[in-house]
């Protein structure tokens, strides 16, 4: 018996999942999954760690169809609900799926995929899943469980495994950190092919006897209208999320805003990650809940490994603290332990993930001879705390012998009257090794680049001061929220 479902037993009778006007008890969620196993399993005793590719719609269906291929012995590949044929086709021949397992409502989608691949195709809905008193293989802690695939902003996304025992430890890290519990009730908006969505609110939520809420698709009204019935307590989001949903309540009659700040001032607590926090919106966002959103860094490769607190002083552009059992240092080109100064993130734990799916060189040169994982997230470490100063590969800008963080540069940015956001990128420069560029959204017609260049250079010192500009719309983002730097640096 997988570990969920032996937790999720121990509530049998508590509400696990709802979303719409219906909802579903533990014993419910624990016998679709067992059923739904039978069917994998056929006339095999296990699947032995087939690659089971699966796009279902978030709620019931997709935890017992997560849940299934793991109790059945298989490799659970969730598929992103909004890519395009194309990075479906990849995740599946990446990953060597040969079954695929989805919600009626993708068929036509994935139906040239069906067509042209060998792939047992099994449509939810239609499935004689009545239950068997077939035996169900034991799945031990050391198998794999899971293929999560990168987010691809710097090359082509790569398959990150981890196997039953990484899992239960990025989760019971969480559960003891963040204090979650059986009374708590949590909305997830996140998208399920990545860590934040899968592992922080849905498998923490179910695996405490919670009760987690699922909505179709991201609404600004219908989060709110959620959070007014009272019931939820725990959320967690994006930044951009966060963004649009203080834009909403901006918009708000006075009478409607207090009534929403009100009901948010109850909740046990909030969180923010996937992408740095600007300091504007956790500042407004303070107005809008009266709660201090808690950043915390995580990766696909490691799940969480960083906090800010769940009691105790929350700092606005920090992440926090090594999480327990996880160890963390900084380390410098010659992966040696560097203080006081700019270090690569290295990890170490039992969250960290086994391998790259069939990449074993670039599983090699990810971790040191001494087995740290090297994160390529660049940090510092300020009174205990540490602060991420970017991506080494795309935040890190070398200028004129330099490392400048883009990121420092972006927060500045953003405290402009007139800048709604922005991305700053290192431009590839003969005479300097790289130069400082920034796109900028802008909330006014008027922003005259000159005279913002004049601003930023009473704010940082003339070499972070970007060299070039280049006025948009809006910035190019991934599903998580994250910028594609690598399609802003093609601006210039």
């Amino acid at each position: 018996m997988i570990e969920p479902i032996r937790q999720a037993k121990q509530h049998k009778d508590s509400v696990a999942i709802r979303g719409g006007n219906l909802s579903y008890c533990y014993s419910e969620l624990v016998n679709a999954a067992e059923n739904l196993s039978n069917v994998l399993l056929v006339s095999n005793t296990d699947l032995a760690e087939i690659r089971v590719a699966f796009m279902v719609t978030p709620g019931f269906d997709y935890v017992a169809t997560l849940w299934g291929i793991w109790q059945a012995g298989g490799i659970a590949v969730p598929l992103s609900l909004t890519h395009p044929l194309p990075s479906l086709r990849y995740t599946i021949e990446d990953s060597e799926s040969t079954i695929l397992i989805f919600s009626p409502e993708f068929e036509s989608i994935l139906s040239p995929l069906i067509k042209e691949k060998s792939l047992l195709a099994l449509k939810l809905g239609v499935l004689n899943t009545e239950p068997s008193s077939h035996p169900l293989p034991a799945i031990s802690l050391d198998r794999r469980a899971l293929i999560l695939y990168t987010s691809g902003t710097t090359n082509l996304p790569k398959g990150v495994v981890t196997t039953h025992r990484n899992i239960k430890s990025q989760i019971t890290t969480l559960i003891n950190a963040w204090k979650w519990s059986n009374h708590d009730h949590t909305l997830c908006i996140l998208p399920l092919h990545h860590v934040h969505g899968l592992i922080n609110v849905v498998s923490c939520s179910l695996w405490v006897g919670a009760t987690c809420e699922f909505l179709s698709e991201f609404d600004a009204k219908k989060v709110f209208d959620s959070f007014l019935k009272q019931c939820i307590n725990v959320f967690m989001a994006v930044p951009t999320i966060y963004f649009k949903l203080i834009t909403y309540w901006e918009r708000l009659p006075k009478s409607e805003q207090e009534k929403t700040t009100n009901a948010l001032s109850h909740f046990r607590f909030m969180v923010s990650g996937s992408a740095a926090l600007p300091a504007t919106v956790m500042e407004k966002w303070k107005v809008v809940s009266h709660h201090t959103l808690l950043e915390r860094y995580g990766m696909t490769e490691l799940g969480m490994a960083i906090s800010n607190p769940y009691e105790g002083e929350r700092k606005t552009g920090f992440v926090g603290l090594p999480l327990p059992g996880i160890c963390i240092r900084l380390a410098n080109e010659m992966n040696e332990e560097v203080h006081d100064e700019l270090g690569e993130i290295q990890v170490k734990g039992d969250n960290v993930f086994l391998e790259y799916w069939n990449k074993p060189e670039a599983t090699s040169t990810s971790f040191t001879r001494d087995g740290w994982f090297k994160t390529g997230d660049i940090a510092v470490i300020e009174q205990g705390y540490y602060r991420i100063m970017g991506r080494n590969s795309v935040d890190i800008i070398k200028s004129g012998g330099y490392k400048i963080s883009a990121l420092e540069i972006e927060e500045i940015l953003r405290t402009h009257p007139h800048v709604n956001d922005c991305a700053v990128v290192g431009i590839e420069n003969e005479e300097w090794g790289e130069i400082v560029a920034a796109a900028v959204v802008s909330s006014s017609d008027q922003l005259d680049v000159d005279l913002l260049r004049i601003w930023l250079k009473e704010q940082l010192p003339p070499y972070r001061v970007p060299r070039k500009f280049h006025i948009v719309n809006e910035l190019p983002r991934n599903a998580m929220g994250k910028v594609t730097k690598n399609e802003v640096k093609k601006w210039f």
